[in-house]
């Protein structure tokens, strides 16, 4: 048997106050709970895109010109991506889908970008 190697669990952060994705130098453990007040913490998915840039929760990405959202279903215990466009519809995400798509932003900074690409 392979001698365990435990995968890295890393977090960015949307500071709710400043508006702002950013990396953490430190997290809160709450009875097992990991917290950062007034931020809303979001897990590195484990994989990369197609230029080898992380993935995190909540993360959109391109295939083209459509956008997807990765994120944690709870029910099913996995990773899932859907269209923004069509948010029901919703498929497991591994490192082969993950490794066609290019990161775009976060989704909370989603509507910051539209709004500059549409002021231009």
């Amino acid at each position: 048997m392979e001698e365990y190697k435990p995968r890295k669990i890393k977090f960015k952060a949307w500071n709710e106050e400043e508006q702002l994705l950013v990396r953490l130098n430190s997290i809160d453990c709450n009875r097992g709970e990991l917290v950062k007040k007034n931020h809303i913490l979001l897990q590195f998915t484990g994989f990369h895109d197609r230029e080898g840039e992380e993935i995190y929760d909540r993360d959109v990405l391109l295939i083209d010109y459509v956008k997807f959202l990765v994120f944690w279903d709870d029910d099913k215990k996995g990773w899932f991506y859907c269209s923004i466009d069509k948010p029901n519809g919703s498929l497991s995400f591994h490192a082969p889908i993950a490794e066609k798509m290019r990161r775009f932003c976060s989704h909370f900074e989603l509507n910051k970008k539209e709004v500059k690409l549409t002021k231009r």
